[in-house]
């Protein structure tokens, strides 16, 4: 939902903040919008829980009282993923490489139809097998059966291309502990900065950040988004993990 900040003299910003359903809150998605759309926007449904909103719609006898939760890409109707995504990027043959011993072990129509942690669609026997890395510019997948294992969880990562969506909000402001989301749902860690550039001329910012606990599903190319109790500051794209020391 949206919250008008009151600041001296009456004025203020817009504040992107966390829905009170946590299961439904769709800001991870909207934190790549830009200020100046979050000023415009409006969400009158983002102070209720999705029962709360079930209960209103019974109550008015609106026509969609009885629909199902959406899944998938719900904004494009009853299209099936797959298709979708072969309609706008076509098909080109990769390997499925086992992570542990480089070994190919199949193929793949196209890295862009799998994602880090996915198990279903693989189509190999002796499973469960799961999408660990893609190699974007050799198109290979590479795959274990180890996914899940502990000495896999991380709990640091790289990042850049950060999108502020509060004014007054830049790389310095933001050092200190915050909460970060890796993907949607209601999972969110504590984490901290440490600023690898400030962005200066010809260079953009890049930061580490570590969380609180571990998780499996860091992925290059996939959005970390930062909040400070309940307001989304903003958010930036994993670029990958910091060498061992």
């Amino acid at each position: 939902m949206v919250r008008q900040e009151v600041g001296e003299g009456g004025g203020g910003q817009r504040l992107l903040c966390m829905s009170e359903d946590v299961r439904k809150d769709q800001t991870y998605f909207l934190a790549s919008l830009k200020r100046e759309q979050v000023d415009k926007c409006l969400f009158p449904l983002g102070c209720f829980e999705k029962g709360q909103v079930r209960e209103l719609a019974h109550r008015f006898n609106l026509p969609n009282k009885e629909r199902k939760d959406s899944q998938g890409i719900c904004f494009l109707g009853k299209v099936n993923f797959d298709e979708f995504i072969e309609k706008h990027l076509g098909t080109r043959e990769g390997a499925l490489v086992e992570d542990e011993t480089k070994e190919v072990l199949g193929t793949h129509r196209g890295y862009w139809f799998h994602t880090i942690g996915q198990r279903k669609g693989i189509g190999l026997s002796h499973g469960p097998w799961y999408v660990t890395s893609k190699d974007i510019g050799e198109n290979i997948v590479y795959i274990s059966r180890t996914y899940h294992d502990e000495s896999r969880k991380r709990s640091e990562f790289l990042c850049s291309g950060f999108n502020w969506l509060q004014r007054g909000v830049t790389a310095m402001d933001a050092l200190g502990q915050l909460q970060c989301k890796v993907r949607h749902g209601p999972a969110i860690y504590k984490c901290t900065f440490e600023w690898i550039s400030e962005g200066g001329e010809g260079e953009a910012e890049r930061a580490r950040v570590a969380i609180e606990g571990k998780d499996h599903g860091f992925a290059p190319g996939q959005y970390a988004v930062f909040y400070d109790q309940g307001v989304c500051l903003g958010s930036a794209v994993i670029t990958g993990m910091p060498a061992p020391l």
